[in-house]
C-alpha cells in the first residue's frame, strides 16, 4: 500500500475515529491532488489528498469560504490536516456537467452555470487574491510555445516568427487587461461543474482563483476545451449573460464585449494546449492529448476574424495542426 494512502487512512482512523476507512479513488486530477470517496455513517464524503510538498490547501479553504459566503454551492470542509495535506469534504455527487450535456438538459444547465458565474463575479470577495497581470498572461501563453510547439512538435520558429508571435501575445494580453476586472475562478468548465438537485451547479477546482478579466470564466464555460457548441447556441448564452451583467452593473456597454470574449478565448486556448502537452511530457498523462486539436481549432476559427492575429491564425492552421 502506498505511503500516502497509509497516512491518509491513519488520519481518518486516529483523528476522526473512522473505523477501517474504505477509500474509493474517483478522479485522475490534472494536478498532484487526488480525491477519494468514503462512506461515513451511511453518508458519502470526499477526501482530498494534496501532498504538501506539491500542493497548498490554504487557497482551497480560503476560496471555498468566499464562495460559500456568496451563496454558491461548493464542498464544505468538515475536517483538515494541512500539515499532511488532507481534507474531508462534503460530496456534491458524481454527475459531471460534461456527462449530462444532452439536448434536453444543456440549456438549463448552462443558464444555471451562467447565473452562478454572475453571482460569483458580483458577490464573491476578491481582496488579496493574485492579479491576472501581464506577466501571468504571458507565462500562460508561453506554455503553448515551450510545451506544444517546441517540446511536443519539435517545431523551431525563426527569429522573425518569434517576433510576430510575441506581437500577437502582446495584443491578447492588452485586451485582457483592458477589461473590467472581477473574481475569476480560472477553470470554470464542464469537468469542474456538478449537476446538483439543489443550488445547481456544484462548483469544484476553484483554488487558483484570481482577480482578472470579466470574460475569462465565461469563455472557459462556453468555449470549453472538452466540448464545443454551434455558434447560434453560443450566441444565445452570450445574450443571457449580457442581460445579467447589465442588471448587475458589471459593464456599462458591450460594444467591445465580443472582441474581449474572442481574444480571451484565444489566450486561454494557447495556455490549455500547452498544458495538455505538458501533462503528457512532464507528468506522463496522455489522456489530454486528444483535446489538443479541438482546442487549437478554436484558435483557428476565432483568429480568422481578426486581421491583427493573422500570423497566429496561419501558424496554427498551416503548421501546428498539420503536425499533430
Amino acid at each position: 500500500m502506498p505511503t500516502r494512502i497509509k497516512k491518509l487512512q491513519n488520519w481518518l482512523q486516529t483523528e476522526l475515529n473512522i473505523i477501517n476507512p474504505q477509500l474509493i479513488a474517483i478522479t485522475n486530477d490534472a494536478s498532484f491532488r487526488r480525491y477519494f470517496r468514503i462512506i461515513i455513517d451511511d453518508v458519502s464524503h470526499i477526501v482530498m489528498d494534496a501532498p504538501p510538498d506539491k500542493e497548498d490547501c490554504y487557497p482551497f479553504i480560503d476560496i471555498a469560504n468566499r464562495l460559500t459566503t456568496s451563496g454558491l454551492n461548493v464542498p464544505k470542509i468538515i475536517a483538515s490536516d494541512l500539515t499532511q495535506g488532507f481534507l474531508l469534504l462534503t460530496d456534491l455527487g458524481s454527475q459531471l456537467y460534461l456527462e449530462n450535456l444532452d439536448t434536453t438538459k444543456v440549456d438549463k444547465l448552462y443558464k444555471d452555470a451562467i447565473t452562478a458565474l454572475v453571482t460569483m463575479q458580483v458577490k464573491t470577495a476578491s481582496d488579496s487574491l493574485p492579479i491576472y497581470n501581464h506577466t501571468l498572461l504571458h507565462n500562460e501563453m508561453n506554455l503553448f510555445t515551450d510545451w506544444l510547439v517546441d517540446k511536443h512538435l519539435n517545431l523551431s520558429l525563426s527569429k522573425i516568427q518569434q517576433a510576430k508571435l510575441a506581437t500577437c501575445f502582446e495584443l491578447l494580453s492588452q485586451s485582457a487587461l483592458s477589461q473590467p476586472q472581477v473574481f475569476v475562478h480560472r477553470d470554470y468548465h464542464s469537468r469542474n461543474l456538478m449537476v446538483t438537485s439543489h443550488n445547481n451547479p456544484g462548483i469544484l477546482d476553484f483554488q487558483d482563483a484570481v482577480i482578472g478579466p470579466i470574460t475569462y470564466d465565461l469563455v472557459s464555460l462556453l468555449r470549453d476545451c472538452y466540448v464545443n457548441w454551434p455558434r447560434k447556441q453560443l450566441n444565445e448564452w452570450l445574450e443571457y449573460y449580457h442581460i445579467l451583467i447589465y442588471q448587475n452593473n458589471l459593464v456599462k456597454s458591450i460594444d467591445n464585449f465580443l472582441r474581449w470574449f474572442d481574444w480571451m478565448g484565444i489566450q486561454r486556448h494557447l495556455k490549455a494546449s500547452g498544458i495538455f502537452a505538458r501533462l503528457y511530457h512532464r507528468d506522463g498523462k496522455s489522456g489530454y492529448l486528444k483535446d489538443i486539436p479541438r482546442t487549437l481549432n478554436y484558435i483557428v476559427e476565432v483568429s480568422g476574424d481578426y486581421p491583427e492575429l493573422k500570423y497566429l491564425h496561419e501558424l496554427v492552421s498551416e503548421q501546428i495542426l498539420l503536425k499533430l
